[in-house]
């Protein structure tokens, strides 16, 4: 019969033990997450900075994409599906970011083939001066 006694105070001190720390398990899956602020203030940069590069003239494709990822992760947030909204502001970054970089690169082959222009238009004037001596 003490047997038992004993292990009765240790029930009245771990069930309501146990009862919180279900409650407080509870409470933080109910808990509302949070939207991407991150994400999305990366990914808006990323297309800002595209936009002022000129990616509109060189690409245009992968600037529009960003642009609509943008817009879907705003529509998942108002959705409150924040880990699509994460996803697709992450996306929208990387679409910015590829935009950027094929804007650098095409902006570097223009100044390539003008410099190759102004090369040979000095090559022609040299031998058209060497040939007058």
């Amino acid at each position: 019969m003490k047997k038992w006694s004993g292990i009765r105070p240790v029930r009245v001190v771990l069930m309501p033990l146990l009862l919180l720390a279900s409650l407080v398990l509870l409470g933080a899956c109910a808990a509302k997450p949070e939207a991407p602020q991150t994400a999305m203030s990366d990914a808006r940069d990323a297309i800002t900075r595209a936009e002022q590069a000129d990616a509109r003239q060189f690409a245009s494709g992968e600037l529009n994409e960003a642009r609509g990822k943008i817009k879907l992760a705003e529509d998942a947030i108002a959705q409150e599906n924040m880990e699509k909204a994460k996803q697709l502001a992450q996306e929208a970054e990387v679409m910015a970011k590829l935009a950027m970089a094929k804007t650098e690169s095409a902006k570097a082959a223009l100044v390539n083939q003008e410099m190759e222009r102004a090369a040979k238009a000095l090559t022609e004037e040299m031998d058209r001066m060497g040939g007058t001596k």
